[in-house]
């Protein structure tokens, strides 16, 4: 079974902040140890991916200098050009960027970007907030997939009452072709909300990244009811098994087998490909 990682991190040490460097140390201490070899080479997260099992991976950049880091759109770029497997978004901070609509069509028509990241927690800012809408516009207009950080977070400086999942209705209502993911789907206070907009609604989907797989099923008991809404993500590098382990735990669980592609496959290559 073909497997797409959506949620995928570029790592670079020195772009971090010290709350993301000693998780990242104490739940990866191996791929922190080598983590210099990675940034410099793709080639060797390409084949890592691959050995795991995976045939896209999205890779996100990080613009939130005030709680987990500065990870620019532009590195990414770089460090996926030429490797056909990786998926580069980018990062767009509503306090520190400005024109974010035209910045985003000159990624994605000069630079090849894929989807939007944006994190409500961490840049500090609401979904629903009419500056934002301009963005929303172009991002449907350009038929790409925006994520939003949607669960709680260890970061210093984090304000969770930014990514509440309620605010995205509005977005969900006001623009209903644009394609929004939850990341984290609510992780730690939201799960049941994250379900419900996503049944809700025709254009918004639940990514599991940082999710034990094994417990998917405790936290959305209906989840087989929702199968062409849920995307598999693992949050790489800062998880403590390999991506392959999480794939193996989900297809483990008590679903139907198109289910289980689906979350793993399918519904991520529609979201990225058609």
């Amino acid at each position: 079974m073909e497997v797409i990682d959506f949620h995928t991190h570029y790592i670079r040490k020195e772009l971090l902040n010290p709350t993301w460097l000693n998780f990242l140390e104490l739940i990866n201490p191996d791929f922190y140890a080598k983590a210099d070899d990675f940034s410099n080479h793709p080639e060797l997260f390409t084949s890592y991916l691959k050995a795991q099992g995976i045939k896209y991976a999205v890779v996100l950049p990080e613009c939130a200098p005030a709680t987990s880091g500065y990870v620019p759109t532009e590195e990414v770029i770089e460090y996926c050009r030429g490797q056909e497997m990786l998926i580069p978004f980018t990062s767009l901070n509503p306090n520190l960027h400005y024109d974010l609509a035209n910045k985003l069509e000159n990624y994605v028509k000069e630079d090849g970007i894929k989807g939007l990241k944006l994190h409500p927690s961490y840049q500090f800012f609401y979904p629903n907030e009419a500056r934002l809408y301009p963005l929303y516009n172009k991002t449907q207009e350009l038929r790409i997939p925006v994520i939003f950080h949607i669960g709680t977070s260890i970061f210093k400086g984090t304000r969770l009452k930014y990514c509440d999942p309620i605010y995205l209705d509005d977005v969900a209502v006001d623009f209903p072709d644009l394609k929004i993911v939850m990341a984290h789907s609510g992780r730690g206070f939201w799960y049941d909300e994250c379900f419900a907009l996503s049944r809700l609604h025709k254009n918004v989907y639940m990514d599991i990244t940082g999710l034990p797989p094994q417990n998917l099923l405790s936290y959305f008991p209906e989840l087989e009811k929702n199968a062409d809404k849920v995307l598999f993500g693992s949050d790489w590098p800062t998880m403590p098994t390999g991506i392959e382990k999480n794939i193996e735990a989900i297809k483990s669980l008590p679903l139907s087998d198109r289910t289980i592609e689906a979350i793993l496959y399918g519904n991520a290559y529609r979201i990225l490909f058609e």
